[in-house]
């Protein structure tokens, strides 16, 4: 998949929106962006709240990369959405098994040619009562032990302040930081040669998943749970959402950011306005 020059313009035309308008939304606070690969990557976010993609394209695009995401073929659907959507060359998601092999193949396409894809694990937004990481899918393995792409673990946290999971309004005043942190490719070298079932596939993922939560830790504070949140073992749709938009989800997650990035991250922070 080459970008075109409508990729291009779209691009633009999107940031000039997006990026003042996420400025105006949340102060931000970018580090280990030095350990962005020079060719292609996966990147793979922690998700919690609706706007968590725009926080990713925001410093992926300001780093010169186009951001493309694997989005529900859905959102390709919705008037001028999804007219951004396919001018942008994001890439849509069916549920079925033979849509979404297509998927991660179009992916593949992308990063051969020295692009970023942002995949989330989780596949939706955490179930997690406290917004910690939750079970994985192993779309985002698959791809990495294939095809040898590396996978850059991604954590931020503080942009649910401003939009909370599943909320109706933003929340502007008084004014929140986002904070985001990007970490070294996953070591997933154990995991060569074996054959990529369902057990080597399940492993990276929890491997990939660790890495998540741990730079996560590092943004919030606190202890992660001991037992990944799995929505199966509670009786929860892996996809769509589970609680009414604007209900209570259970914890308290959402009320503190918890501490600096500055306390536990590495490298240097970026904040420039852009």
């Amino acid at each position: 998949m080459k970008e075109t020059a409508r990729s291009r313009i779209t691009f633009v035309i999107a940031a000039g929106i997006v990026r003042p308008a996420m400025n105006l939304l949340m102060a931000k606070k970018w580090i280990g962006l030095e350990k962005l690969p020079a060719g292609g990557f996966i990147a793979a976010p922690n998700h919690c709240t609706e706007i968590d993609p725009l926080v990713v394209a925001h410093m992926l695009y300001n780093q010169k990369r186009m951001p493309r995401f694997l989005a529900k073929a859905g959102l390709f659907k919705v008037p001028v959405l999804g007219t951004v959507l396919r001018n942008t060359m994001q890439i849509p998601v069916e549920r079925s098994s033979a849509g979404a092999n297509r998927s991660l193949q179009i992916a593949k396409e992308v990063v051969d040619g020295g692009g970023a894809i942002i995949i989330y694990p989780e596949g939706t937004l955490t179930r997690d009562p406290e917004l910690w990481p939750m079970k994985g899918h192993t779309g985002a393995a698959r791809m990495a032990l294939e095809s040898g792409i590396p996978v850059v673990p991604i954590a931020h946290w503080g942009a649910h302040e401003v939009f909370p999971r599943y909320a109706k309004r933003f929340h502007i005043f008084p004014r929140k930081t986002s904070r985001l942190v990007v970490g070294e490719p996953v070591d997933l070298s154990a995991f060569a040669g074996r054959p990529l079932d369902g057990a080597t596939l399940g492993e990276a993922t929890n491997v990939i998943m660790d890495a998540i939560t741990e730079l996560l830790a590092t943004l919030r504070g606190g202890q992660p749970p001991l037992v990944r949140w799995d929505p199966s073992a509670h009786q929860q749709s892996p996809h769509g959402r589970f609680i009414e938009r604007g209900g209570a989800a259970g914890g308290s997650a959402g009320g503190s950011s918890g501490t600096s990035a500055d306390d536990g991250g590495t490298g240097t922070p970026a904040d420039d306005g852009r």
